[in-house]
């Protein structure tokens, strides 16, 4: 969704919040792409703080449906995300470039409300992404899902050069 700008931008003090819908259905990453799952409006509000500087506080939540990183299985995760920026629109695309202002999400006096969100979303990605906290994920061997039992594979030494260290473990427990 781009809200434009120029309007509030022309008028100090001006404020205007609205509610504006995400419209990207997946979250796509080097690592994969992503179905949002649910999605909140977005609310902004933009003020004009004066000289054409214009403050833009935001929040939305997503929920997102990412792999377990142990058994694969889909866990839908929420991302409550909120922003705050201050941009100064008498600079051009070049001065921002030059002032190292990253800004993907502003072209000229229109801003791409789903690529900031985008850009949130990335920065509270989370690390490490479990559907339960004591998860078994899949057996090396076949691929079976060790949440539902076990797979029947005989469990030998992953490593042979560790072998002689699995004699060991009898003696000291798990």
């Amino acid at each position: 969704m781009q809200i434009q700008l120029s309007k509030i931008s022309s008028m100090d003090g001006a404020s205007q919040t609205m509610a504006v819908p995400f419209e990207m259905e997946e979250i796509t990453l080097q690592s994969g792409s992503f179905p949002v799952v649910s999605k909140e409006d977005v609310v902004v509000n933009i003020t004009n703080i004066g000289r054409h500087v214009l403050d833009i506080e935001g929040k939305t939540a997503l929920t997102v449906a990412i792999p377990c990183d142990r058994c694969l299985k889909d866990v839908h995760r929420r991302l409550d995300l909120s922003f705050q920026l201050r941009l100064d629109m008498k600079l051009t695309d070049e001065d921002r470039i030059e002032c190292l202002d990253e800004s993907s999400y502003l072209t000229g006096m229109e801003l791409d409300v789903d690529r900031l969100v985008f850009q949130e979303a990335v920065l509270n990605w989370p690390q490490k992404i479990l559907c339960r906290q004591d998860c078994k994920g899949l057996c090396p061997s076949c691929g079976k899902d060790l949440n539902n039992g076990p797979c029947g594979c005989q469990e030998g030494p992953k490593d042979l050069r560790m072998a002689a260290f699995s004699d060991l473990k009898g003696l000291f427990g798990k």
